[in-house]
């Protein structure tokens, strides 16, 4: 009889320092997705799922899949949202009961208003109803904020060992392949979690760059050891109050909890002696623009304060009122703003008007007036078909809104928040990054893999809002103690 493999996932990286909370209608309006739908939506994708529909087809067992939702980062989750995913995933589960296994896909730092471990709550029911001896294997993000329960209701878990994360498919055939093995008796999975007593700042987990490069190059040697089947390190995402905030590292070793836990305890012990490291430079708006006029063109300013990858509104406009004061350099930037996006459309293109912004300012809450003239309006919709951060095909920003300014700025208004994985988002419309002096990315390294090819000068940019590049900065009441860099 062929095995069946059940695919299921809820998946969102929740901001608690956001004040507007994530609700059922922004999965909606992200991904909700049942049955064969998964499959159309990611087979070919440079996602997690796509790689485990890839190495489980390859092996002729049967998948499932059941049930997939995902939201834009944003603000915690409300208590009926996650009720409502709960209730229909496990409904999903019932009617396919029994299976041979599970594949999962949870972030790792999703949190609700009822659960703060959403991801341990829903990981656990489900090992609840799937009973003790029914494998259950995943992913995980690299900016997960594991929980010991994550771990307990799993036998493996897997993350991503790139930020920007360009390797989401082949972690998902990471954890197919361990399943498998397990399924067809090869390997007997153990895993252990340590939570490092360290929260590495956002703006050091670019992986490619020092200081990740070398804890992951250690990662690889420790990874060749007899017995190890794979290494996961969490960098951790800061923006989260709960308490298993910051960096962990889990290990999956064949039937061997010690080795597990042994080598898991070396990699803390690397991460804790070069802490320091990991602190990182923080650059302001005013130095960032100074920087612009010997650097390489375009340049890429990374609004590290908005990051909308991290749960951002999409709307500070620091980097932009800095620009348009300079009047030295020409720029593309995003924003979201859905009654600029309807003031804009009431206009035809090549008109000129004075467009108001809602927006962020270094204060806080600020309307921005400038004169624009309208290019134009369209439905905010394109692809993207190569590895990029996020795995994803299709993007949505709802009606768009693109117009130019007096020096010889390229705004362009959205009334969905999308974060800027993909340089589709600008030529899909014809806007040429080339063409322009700098290119504001409302992000910290995810933006890095599409933008890279065209902007030679990388700048990270430490702008005021929810994802402000200083985790320090934030009052924490839930993190655990003692926790570098807060405790030294």
């Amino acid at each position: 009889m062929a095995l069946k493999v059940a695919l299921l996932g809820i998946y969102h990286e929740s901001n608690t320092f956001v004040e507007r909370p994530t609700t059922l209608d922004n999965f909606r309006n992200g991904r909700y997705l049942k049955g064969d739908d998964i499959r159309r939506e990611y087979r070919d994708a440079h996602h997690e799922i796509g790689g485990m529909l890839e190495v489980l087809d390859q092996h002729q067992i049967t998948v499932i899949p059941l049930f997939y939702a995902e939201a834009t980062p944003g603000g915690t989750i409300t208590a009926e949202a996650y009720r409502t995913l709960l209730d229909d995933m496990m409904e999903e589960v019932d009617q396919v009961s029994p299976v041979d296994a599970f594949l999962v896909v949870p972030h790792g730092a999703g949190v609700s208003e009822a659960i703060a471990d959403m991801d341990g709550h829903w990981l656990g029911k489900l090992r609840e109803k799937a009973g003790p001896g029914v494998p259950i294997v995943g992913t995980l993000d690299l900016h997960a904020n594991v929980s010991p329960l994550m771990v307990a209701s799993t036998d493996a878990l897997v993350s991503y060992k790139q930020n920007p994360h360009v390797d989401q498919r082949q972690r998902g055939k990471e954890a197919a392949t361990l399943l498998v093995h397990l399924l067809q008796g090869k390997a007997s999975l153990s895993q252990q979690l340590v939570q490092v007593p360290v929260a590495i700042s956002i703006e050091q987990q670019f992986t490619e760059q020092e200081p990740c490069k070398s804890l992951y190059a250690y990662a690889r040697e420790l990874e060749q050891r007899e017995g190890v089947l794979s290494i996961s390190i969490q960098l951790g995402f800061p923006y989260a109050d709960v308490d298993e905030m910051g960096t962990s590292v889990i290990v999956v070793s064949d039937g061997d909890p010690e080795l597990a836990l042994v080598t898991a305890k070396e990699l803390e012990a690397y991460i804790v002696e070069h802490r320091e490291r990991f602190v990182g430079r923080k650059n302001s708006v005013a130095e960032s623009i100074a920087l612009i006029e010997h650097r390489e063109k375009p340049v890429l300013l990374l609004d590290m304060g908005d990051n909308i990858g991290g749960g951002s509104p999409g709307n500070n406009c620091c980097l932009l009122e800095a620009l348009e004061a300079e009047q030295q350099y020409s720029y593309f930037v995003c924003i979201c703003d859905p009654q600029a996006v309807v003031q804009a459309s009431g206009h035809q293109p090549g008109d000129r008007f004075h467009l108001l912004i809602d927006g962020i300012g270094p204060e806080g809450e600020k309307q921005y007036t400038l004169e624009v003239s309208l290019l134009q309006v369209n439905d905010g919709n394109f692809q993207e078909d190569r590895p990029r951060h996020g795995g994803q095909v299709n993007y949505k920003m709802g009606k768009t809104a693109i117009v130019t300014t007096n020096v010889g700025g390229v705004i362009m208004l959205t009334s969905l928040r999308v974060p800027p994985f993909s340089l589709r988002q600008l030529t899909a419309f014809g806007i040429d990054p080339k063409a322009v002096d700098a290119v504001v990315a409302k992000g910290v390294n995810a933006p890095i893999a599409a933008y890279a090819p065209v902007c030679p000068t990388i700048i990270q940019v430490n702008t005021p809002g929810v994802t402000q590049a200083d985790m320090t900065r934030f009052t924490f009441r839930r993190r655990r103690k003692p926790l570098f860099p807060f405790e030294r």
